[in-house]
Order: C-alpha cells, then sequence, then structure tokens
C-alpha cells in the first residue's frame, strides 16, 4: 500500500495505491475514483454496533470495503471541505470524532465508543468512534488540522466541536466555559478540559457555525 494527498489543505484528496489482496475501508460516500479491479462492498464495523448506533438516534455506522483483484488506486474525499492526516498506530487505540473518521488499512478495528454522560453532555449523543489495532487511519477534518502537542503537567481547553482525534488514553473532561449566560449568549459551550502529556488533532472550523451562518441568509429566517 502506498498513499499520497493532493489540493491540501482546503480540498484534500486521498490517493491510496493497493497491490491486488490489499484492501482499504472508508466512509460511505467517500469514493472519488478506482482504477483497476476493485471488489467493493458494505459491512458494519460490529452488528451490534450498527443496531446500536441507530437506537440511539446517531447514523447507522457502515464502512465500504475495497478489496484490490488488480493493481489499483482509489481517491477519497472528505464531505466537507478540508485537510486529511495519517495516523500510523502499533496496537494502540484512537479516539475519533464521528465526522472526522475517513478510512483505513491495516489491521484496524472500528467501534462505537461509550463515553456515558461525558459524551451526552459534549454533543448529545453517547459514541465516538474507537479505532484500534495496526495500521493506518486517515482522518479528515473542516477546515485545516492541527496537531497541538500538550507537555505534563500543562492542562488546555478545546472547543467540544473543534476536536478530530486523540489517544483513547488521553485524561480529559467535559464542562461548560463560563456560566449559563455564556453558554447560551456568548457563542461558547462546552469544552474539553485535557491535561498533558497529550497529544491532539484539532480542526480549524465547525459544522454547526457554518450551519447557523447559512440558516442567517435563507429566506424568512430572523
Amino acid at each position: 500500500m502506498e498513499w499520497s494527498k493532493e489540493y491540501s489543505p482546503a480540498y484534500t484528496v486521498l490517493k491510496v495505491r493497493l497491490d491486488p489482496g490489499e484492501e482499504l475501508w472508508s466512509q460511505p460516500g467517500a469514493m472519488m475514483l478506482i482504477r483497476g479491479s476493485v471488489e467493493v462492498g458494505t459491512e458494519s464495523g460490529g452488528l451490534g454496533s450498527a443496531l446500536l448506533r441507530r437506537l440511539v438516534g446517531g447514523e447507522s455506522f457502515f464502512l465500504n470495503r475495497f478489496r484490490a483483484e488488480s493493481p489499483a488506486e482509489i481517491w477519497l474525499v472528505p464531505n466537507l471541505p478540508g485537510d486529511i492526516e495519517a495516523l500510523e498506530l502499533r496496537g494502540d487505540e484512537w479516539v475519533v470524532q464521528d465526522t472526522s473518521y475517513l478510512a483505513h488499512h491495516g489491521d484496524l478495528k472500528v467501534s462505537a465508543r461509550f463515553r456515558g454522560i461525558r459524551g451526552l453532555v459534549a454533543e448529545g449523543e453517547l459514541f465516538w468512534l474507537s479505532v484500534r489495532g495496526t495500521g493506518t487511519l486517515w482522518v479528515n477534518s473542516y477546515g485545516a488540522i492541527d496537531r497541538v502537542e500538550v507537555p505534563a503537567g500543562e492542562r488546555i481547553t478545546v472547543d467540544n466541536y473543534h476536536f478530530v482525534a486523540m489517544p483513547a488514553d488521553t485524561e480529559y473532561r467535559v464542562r461548560k466555559l463560563g456560566g449559563m449566560k455564556t453558554l447560551f449568549f456568548g457563542g461558547e459551550g462546552l469544552v474539553i478540559e485535557v491535561e498533558g502529556p497529550a497529544v491532539l488533532y484539532l480542526q480549524t472550523r465547525t459544522l454547526p457555525q457554518l450551519v447557523a451562518e447559512i440558516a442567517r441568509r435563507l429566506p424568512g429566517s430572523k
């Protein structure tokens, strides 16, 4: 497997080259182009995970599988304008925002990750994605991706919607930024407080802000 990316950071395209027998997994709808003979299928990240996400009101969790039957090339694009970053996993586990998972290659398992009350408070749902094993994981952002290193003893505060990915063993908690007035009128809400040592991947734009700007300009909006 070889890969490259082009048109970064605004409209990035991921190009993956596979040898016969190799497989690539991606989020549904990400495929832009296929060269060569490729078998395409759709599978769940575990039947229980797919059903559970549907029951709690989240999107059903399915992945597209591309298996090369000849030397092949597959181009993938995120559903929002932004960048793509590759994370190399070596038997560890990462937590990824649902909308930031793009694709993976290798012996990786992708599943829903229960976050308990912290997840419910943070985003109105109970799950992030858990990716663990050995292989390459590609994450995407809305806007640019920034890799932030937090040294031991330091604590940083990150807006909940700017989060892209972090190691699963990261020490964090979810809280409000300021009081209720700030939550409803100050343009800031719930945040993730991370304690170092840690590595975070963040995105420079957020989808709720885009939705709000579009809604303000729709006919009949006030």
